[in-house]
């Protein structure tokens, strides 16, 4: 069961979502010790959200933001607060980043693995499902609100078609929609550039990123290739090529009057797109699609999306 446009005229849905989270290899491509605290938020990281969320704001615009909960270890979250202010929604990433679809603690997140103890008596299951509670707590003693949506750490090329104890998991904790799916699409590793078909992979992928319902009626809003992370980490991309490859998926949404969720992580934008042109070039095709296109937070989505 698919998206099949709004609830009354067929507009293309935009979303921008940021997941808040320190990268390995940024700021600096040396930096590989975020692996361990992705929570580590540094400031440039919580400057690029807050910038962004200003610019989405401007355009007339909603985003989305998914935040790992060690975020709220922090003195301060003023930061979110301003980004929850502007009106964009705020997710919950889990509270270390880790693998849902781990069997075993040592495989939910590098942290676990090098200090075991941390997760002493507990099963994978027992450790993801108290992590995903956890960020929720930490969110609503910091921010004062619930989660506004959950997104798993990493997106896998079928969701969680495989695992309706991981869907039934979310929706015993009061999730109704995930953000889980990120189809394969092909960029050859450290090239500098996208080889041949790439590029025009990018637009025929979209399909396979559009809305779905489990059986168990958990919605899945799926990240629309490419990220950020596949085209500057994986591909080593330039900017310019980042920035036609965004363009032409969101192009095609609004031919197609479909949804496009963008995949980025502050951490690493704000290394390779200081000036936040991506972030602004997602609210001009938006803007000059008038009436065709809205630029929205993931919630208006779910709210929106229709099974066939």
């Amino acid at each position: 069961m698919a998206w099949r446009g709004g609830a009354q005229e067929k507009v293309a849905l935009v979303s921008i979502a940021l997941d808040c989270e320190m990268s390995a290899h940024y700021p600096t491509w040396e930096q590989t010790e975020w692996n361990y605290k992705k929570g580590d938020l540094d400031e440039a990281t919580k400057e690029y959200a807050v910038g962004a969320a200003r610019r989405v704001a401007a355009a007339g615009g909603k985003m989305h933001f998914f935040v790992v909960g060690r975020v709220f270890e922090h003195p301060s979250v003023a930061w979110l607060e301003e980004i929850v202010k502007l009106g964009h929604g705020v997710g919950n990433h889990t509270y270390d980043h880790v693998n849902v679809k781990a069997t075993e603690v040592s495989q939910t997140q590098y942290r676990f693995a090098r200090a075991p103890w941390l997760a002493h008596g507990k099963t994978a299951t027992e450790l993801i499902d108290q992590n995903i509670r956890m960020c929720a707590m930490a969110m609503k003693d910091r921010l004062g609100m619930k989660p506004n949506g959950f997104r798993t750490p990493g997106g896998f090329p079928n969701g969680l078609k495989d695992r309706p104890d991981l869907q039934n998991m979310l929706l015993a904790q009061g999730y109704t929609w995930v953000s889980s799916l990120y189809p394969r699409h092909p960029v050859k590793p450290d090239t500098g550039a996208p080889q041949a078909g790439e590029l025009e992979a990018i637009p025929t992928v979209q399909e396979a990123a559009q809305p779905f319902v489990y059986p168990t009626g958990l919605l899945d809003i799926p990240m629309n290739p490419i990220s950020d992370i596949g085209a500057f980490r994986n591909g080593r991309w330039k900017l310019e090529h980042f920035l036609k490859a965004i363009r032409m998926g969101v192009e095609w949404a609004i031919e197609k009057q479909a949804v496009f969720d963008f995949l980025a992580h502050p951490a690493c934008l704000s290394a390779m797109d200081p000036e936040f042109r991506v972030i602004e070039l997602i609210c001009e095709l938006v803007g000059k699609a008038g009436n065709r296109a809205s630029l929205v937070n993931l919630e208006t989505i779910a709210a929106q999306a229709k099974p066939r």
